[in-house]
């Protein structure tokens, strides 16, 4: 039987355990901390009864639901690899930086979390001017098509947003973690702007809101400028909404298959916001989480609340 009181606390630990287990990824206590909703007292004292009634285990720094070391070493050989990649993505977001209308440039996913492995992406979550991320987008894509030969491995970029369309429409603990865990690589102040209209992530990780990361400056080369000033009439106008047009077309007839709530979820194709996860990432990790949850709440007789 557990005998620490706070049961919110011991929930919330769990919570955080179990979501990251769906990636097979256990936390240190400062990653506990940093996610969780409690002191570092109430977190202690909660961590201490868990591992020593068996309900989570302590391996090398790390709690995880298995006493399993492998899946230490796996975490380990991932962070190891991340350190090397971000040098290649810090020059490969400086590049993006670069192009017409792009006001800063993130880093998202697996490498956000300092975790990298074999079969992983560098995923771009990137910020645009008003009115012109379809051709930001389209001239990216492009890129990627054209001289990357439509490799994604170290430029997946998916998701956009205007800085006039910063907050986050869906509001989970999906997108708070993703949120919080970007890694803003490169802009002008847009960071801080993301975080004024999105500070509903408090709600999940109140800690957040100490977190100061700093991007560097896009200082615009003359190409980006030139290209800037060519488009930001009409002529910037029109083929931004044709590329919005064309591309949501395109993703329409190609993705049919998906109901209409999942679409709505794994793609978004407004003005300002464009979101292209085909898999549909965000119901898969929280339906996964549920299941992890349902399991350990008949397992161990918890009554862990569940995720919408």
């Amino acid at each position: 039987m557990l005998r620490n009181n706070n049961i919110e606390c011991l929930n919330d630990i769990l919570k955080i355990i179990l979501y990251f287990d769906g990636f097979q990824y256990p936390k240190t206590l400062d990653e506990i901390i940093s996610f969780s909703r409690f002191s570092e007292k109430e977190i202690n004292d909660a961590l201490n009864e868990l591992v020593k009634q068996k309900l989570l285990f302590l391996n090398d720094g790390f709690y995880s639901l298995s006493d399993k070391l492998c899946i230490v070493k796996r975490r380990k050989k991932g962070n190891d690899f991340a350190k090397k990649i971000l040098i290649k993505a810090a020059k490969v977001s400086k590049f993006i930086s670069q192009f017409p209308f792009v006001e800063g440039v993130f880093l998202s996913g697996s490498l956000s979390k300092g975790y990298f492995g074999e079969d992983d992406d560098i995923d771009f979550f990137i910020i645009t001017s008003p009115n012109r991320l379809w051709l930001a987008r389209t001239l990216l894509i492009a890129y990627k098509k054209i001289f990357l030969l439509n490799s994604k491995k170290y430029f997946c970029v998916n998701y956009f947003m205007s800085t006039n369309a910063l907050e986050v429409a869906e509001r989970n603990r999906f997108t708070a973690t993703e949120f919080v865990t970007l890694i803003p690589m490169n802009g002008n102040g847009v960071y801080c702007d993301l975080k004024k209209k999105n500070t509903w992530v408090l709600d999940y990780y109140p800690h957040f809101i100490t977190q100061n990361k700093i991007s560097e400056p896009i200082n615009k080369k003359v190409i980006k400028r030139i290209l800037e000033y060519i488009f930001k009439g009409s002529l910037g106008n029109w083929l931004d909404g044709y590329f919005m047009k064309l591309t949501k077309n395109q993703q329409q007839k190609k993705f049919t298959k998906l109901g209409k709530s999942d679409y709505d979820i794994a793609f978004k194709g407004k003005k300002n916001i464009s979101k292209h996860h085909p898999d549909n990432h965000q119901k898969r990790v929280i339906n996964l989480l549920n299941d992890n949850i349902i399991a350990f709440n008949k397992k161990h007789q918890f009554s862990i609340p569940l995720e919408n």
